[in-house]
């Protein structure tokens, strides 16, 4: 386990030294990684930082709204819609790493448009050691490790936590006196819910996999799993009422990890699958079936693209 007080202090001296007097953008998602490395930062060199929540559309429910009340402390905070460029970007693309890929090469755009805008040179991120091994073999690429574009218009790029786990993040935002919203949040991929759309990402298929995940999120909280959420996998035949319909198909994963390189899906009551079905497949109209995803990592990542 690392030892906190002394990454904390280690980790300020590296930003400062690293930007010296110069300004930098941090990629500010509002999950625990992002969030850690933006207190840190801010910390370190104050209103040099200017920490840039991208509205991406592929948010969770609410996620924006709660970004601004969280982080209005930052005054150099930025928030930027860009909802429809990532949705133009994502058009007709189906296979995962590409997605990865656009996501990527769209999220450095947009944090280039900021930096042209308070003349930045540099970029901070919240990578953690497990993204850099799952990039780094054969695994999936992460839209800050692997996803990055090949032109990146950044003197530099910062990244603090490179060698933290999970829990050990954890542990340093507790320590910077991060609300528990913050700190004890599940993870969060950095694509967002397109890595939990399978097949092209649409607007429609967004809003399933947001509510859905709003729905398992709530009615998972007691079983405090490592990460819970909602993927929308297709579409199968059902019946609602008295008419036959073609809706979605929504899995629920629930997994128990220390830091996300393995997991094991958890054992949920009968009640409780069923309570969620009910809820998903009751509440969302274009929803036909709700499954429940048993498969633990390995053979199976945590997210499904």
């Amino acid at each position: 386990m690392v030892d906190v007080e002394s990454f904390v202090t280690d980790a300020r001296a590296e930003i400062s030294e690293a930007l010296g007097e110069d300004t930098a953008i941090i990629a500010l998602s509002g999950g625990v990684d992002s969030s850690t490395a933006a207190a840190l930062a801010y910390e370190a060199v104050g209103e040099q930082l200017v920490p840039v929540y991208v509205d991406t559309g592929l948010m969770r429910k609410g996620e924006t709204d709660e970004i601004r009340e969280v982080f209005s402390f930052m005054d150099t905070l930025r928030i930027v819609d860009a909802q429809d460029r990532f949705l133009d970007a994502l058009e007709g693309v189906t296979d995962p790493e590409e997605k990865r890929h656009v996501i990527g090469e769209q999220f450095i755009r947009e944090f280039e448009t900021v930096a042209d805008e308070v003349d930045a040179d540099y970029l901070v991120q919240g990578t953690i050691y497990p993204d850099r091994i799952e990039s780094e073999g054969t695994i999936k690429s992460h839209h800050n490790v692997g996803g990055l574009p090949e032109r990146v218009d950044f003197e530099g790029i910062v990244e603090p936590m490179r060698d933290l786990y999970k829990d050990e993040v954890r542990e340093v935002a507790r320590h910077l006196g991060l609300e528990e919203i913050i700190s004890e949040r599940m993870p969060f991929p950095g694509p967002g819910l397109a890595v939990r759309v399978l097949g092209e990402v649409t607007a429609e298929k967004l809003e399933v996999a947001r509510e859905s995940t709003a729905i398992v999120e709530e009615e998972l909280e007691e079983y405090d799993p490592w990460q819970a959420f909602a993927a929308v996998l297709g579409k199968a035949t059902g019946v609602k009422g008295d008419n036959r319909v073609h809706g979605y198909v929504v899995a629920v994963r629930s997994v128990e990890s220390r830091d996300g390189m393995t997991a094991r899906a958890q054992e949920l009551e009968w009640e409780t699958l069923q309570k969620l079905q009910s809820r998903i497949a009751g509440t969302i109209d274009n929803v036909s079936r709700v499954v429940y995803d048993v498969t633990h990592k390995p053979p199976a990542t945590i997210e499904y693209e």
